[in-house]
């Protein structure tokens, strides 16, 4: 075996074992860890979507120079599909782009003079920052430990947009709590997770500008047309209407 196999095949075990020593805990949408967790043998949560081809979740010890030689990747390359500086330092959770994104008519690519500069979320929350993903009333709040987001409503069928220019990291219906999910990372610390739609009009590793339409309006499990719609800054479930214009959907 190779050196680099080998130093994947060890990447393996120490995934499978932290998944046996995890497998008796509860893990609840917006875990620590980001977007996702390793092994989804627990039941489906924001927290344990498997990370999705060309991407690698980040392990105690992992350096961008590692990860990029075990992928047979530039040190430059790597950071550049993540937009981190070559001697970046990455963190375990972190979840990193290894192959080039897929060139394709379907990817959207906003023109650089047009786009609106992703939010930086490090400061804190910053009212109107976000665009309403929805025009409708907010049918639910955010309160911490009962709720991680609000519910907007709106009408079958209705445009979902991004709240923010952002690259699409999720795009699926594994967590059946949410339906039809898409989740979007905007920067280093900010995310937002669109929950509830009847159609998924993006995919994973899409870029998409703010505005941009990304799903349509489902229904809950009351039938109730709305979706939810979550922000996540540093790890943590935040409230979306601190982040978002004042004048409401």
């Amino acid at each position: 075996m190779t050196r680099q196999g080998q130093w994947m095949a060890s990447r393996f075990l120490m995934a499978v074992a932290l998944g046996v020593i995890m497998s008796g805990c509860t893990t609840m949408p917006w875990e620590s860890t980001p977007f996702y967790s390793s092994t989804p043998s627990r039941p489906t949560t924001l927290g344990t979507v498997p990370v999705p081809a060309g991407f690698y979740r980040v392990n105690p010890g992992d350096t961008l120079g590692g990860i990029a030689s075990a992928y047979g990747r530039k040190i430059q390359e790597v950071a550049g599909w993540n937009g981190l500086p070559a001697n970046a330092t990455v963190s375990p959770g972190q979840v990193l782009r290894v192959s080039p994104p897929m060139a394709s008519g379907s990817v959207v690519t906003p023109p650089v003079s047009v786009t609106p500069s992703p939010p930086t979320a490090s400061a804190g929350p910053q009212q109107g920052v976000l665009q309403w993903p929805l025009r409708g009333p907010v049918l639910r709040t955010f309160a911490p430990g009962r709720s991680n987001g609000i519910v907007i409503g709106g009408r079958p069928g209705d445009p979902v947009k991004a709240a923010a220019t952002g690259r699409v990291v999720y795009a699926g219906t594994g967590i059946e709590s949410y339906g039809p999910l898409i989740i979007i990372k905007h920067d280093d610390s900010l995310i937002t997770a669109y929950g509830q739609n009847s159609t998924l009009l993006v995919k994973e590793g899409d870029a998409v500008a703010q505005g941009q339409t990304i799903g349509e309006v489902g229904a809950d499990s009351h039938g109730v047309a709305s979706i939810q719609f979550e922000v996540r800054q540093n790890g943590q479930p935040v409230d979306p209407l601190a982040w978002l214009p004042r004048s409401g959907g």
